[in-house]
């Protein structure tokens, strides 16, 4: 049974930084491409980034693009997503989620992850 969990939520200051991780059980993350979405209150599920586990080629949504980077952690089967220059509409449940996709451009559709995490809280405060 795969089990994704996420890691690293917290509550900061707009300007901070955080990191998120994520981390993959039951099977090895070379399977998958990894993604992260958020979902804040009434608002729809959305893409935030992915990286690909064919090449490791990243796709970033564009309201995070400069700002986070998504990479595999030093860690076996883990992935991190590093925020930056954190902005209050950057508050959210975090999600982790594990994709059988290779191609990046498909990789921001909700509908081709298999795997869940249970999320993560970020806030950021003004």
């Amino acid at each position: 049974q795969v089990q994704v969990v996420e890691s690293g939520g917290g509550s900061v200051q707009a300007g901070d930084s955080l990191s998120l991780r994520c981390a993959v059980t039951g099977r090895t993350l070379d399977n998958y491409s990894m993604g992260w979405f958020r979902q804040a209150p009434g608002k729809e599920r959305e893409f935030v980034a992915a990286i690909s586990r064919m090449d490791g080629a990243t796709n970033y949504s564009d309201s995070v693009k400069g700002r986070f980077a998504i990479s595999r952690g030093n860690a076996r089967n883990t992935v991190n997503l590093q925020m930056n220059n954190l902005k209050p509409e950057d508050t959210a449940v975090y999600y982790c989620a594990a994709s059988g996709w290779t191609a990046a451009h498909l990789l921001v559709f909700r509908a081709n992850y298999i795997y869940w995490g249970q999320g993560t809280q970020v806030t950021v405060s003004s």
